[in-house]
């Protein structure tokens, strides 16, 4: 008898330390790049579900630019995204590989798509019709770290007019700026800073509501509802995987088990909440490394070049 009160003692000392051990905080990554108060705004539904959930405090952890996010997984700093660009995601898989977890990929509620495209858009009176009417223009670039933003269109830009960016690609742009984030190079377009520049969308769906998802559809509803008869898209990429979403494999082994179910949870239960955190009409499917080893090769190349 003394044996077995000795062992439920053992195990409610365990359990107690467990339960003391699982973190109070979580700390969601939001990319950069995009307006940070409608972000933060679009993930508080986010954080008021893992709350409840898991009885934690869920921190905002909104970055400048897309490096921050990447850091911040890096470094133990942050525990889970939800919408991460697949080049950003590249940048952490080569620095570790065992970093995070991909959890899944989003997937189009419309037609179960489960790509977007880079694409260049010019002002919608502009008389430019494709990509070599910008030569000698000016040009957008969003972030080093983006995938279209960056990533797909530079591999285009070398392979169409050679040289790389510091070079403007042959000197075909007469500039080539990263502004920091899709919406501003949008805006950049609007208001003339750029003739043209690129940004990301699925190209699915009603094009007047800027299509199921992208940059388009945040700018739309936040002040610009004209946006699709001002813009005119003269370029697409080939089809981009989504965003895989990510987990920490820093965060205690039972906790990270609950953060996966709830994130999973969290698109079915709230799936209106998981669409805005998203930004676009998606919900969770499978996904593994795998179907992200184009991008981890087209960004270990990159990153060759730029050391080289």
């Amino acid at each position: 008898m003394k044996l077995t009160s000795l062992a439920l003692l053992t195990i409610a000392m365990a359990f107690g330390a467990n339960a003391a051990d699982a973190p109070k905080e979580l700390n969601l990554g939001i990319l950069g790049g995009q307006n940070a108060t409608q972000q933060i705004g679009d993930n508080q539904c986010v954080k008021d579900f893992f709350d409840k959930e898991l009885q934690v405090d869920t921190k905002l952890r909104n970055s400048s630019d897309y490096s921050g996010v990447i850091q911040g997984l890096l470094g133990n700093k942050i525990d889970l995204v939800l919408s991460m660009s697949p080049a950003s995601y590249a940048s952490v898989y080569l620095q570790n590989p065992k970093a995070v977890d991909v959890v899944g990929i989003v997937v189009d509620d419309k037609d179960g798509s489960q790509g977007y495209h880079s694409v260049v858009i010019v002002k919608a009176d502009s008389p430019y019709k494709k990509l070599e009417d910008l030569k000698g223009k000016s040009f957008g670039m969003a972030d080093p770290d983006s995938t279209s933003g960056f990533l797909m269109p530079n591999q285009a830009f070398k392979k169409e007019f050679g040289g790389t960016v510091d070079d403007k690609y042959n000197n075909t742009f007469s500039s080539v700026t990263f502004s920091g984030g899709h919406e501003q190079d949008i805006l950049g377009v609007l208001n003339g800073q750029f003739d043209g520049a690129v940004t990301w969308t699925s190209l699915i769906g009603d094009r007047e509501t800027g299509y199921t998802s992208g940059a388009f559809g945040r700018l739309i509803r936040m002040d610009h509802p004209d946006l699709m008869k001002q813009i005119r898209i003269i370029w697409q990429s080939p089809l981009i995987p989504n965003g895989p979403i990510l987990v920490s494999n820093n965060l205690p082994a039972d906790f990270k088990a609950k953060v996966v179910a709830t994130i999973k949870k969290l698109d079915k239960e709230d799936h209106g909440c998981f669409v805005k955190a998203v930004g676009g009409a998606q919900h969770i499917g499978p996904a593994t490394v795998a179907d992200y080893q184009n991008i981890i090769d087209m960004k270990r190349d990159l990153m060759k070049g730029t050391r080289g």
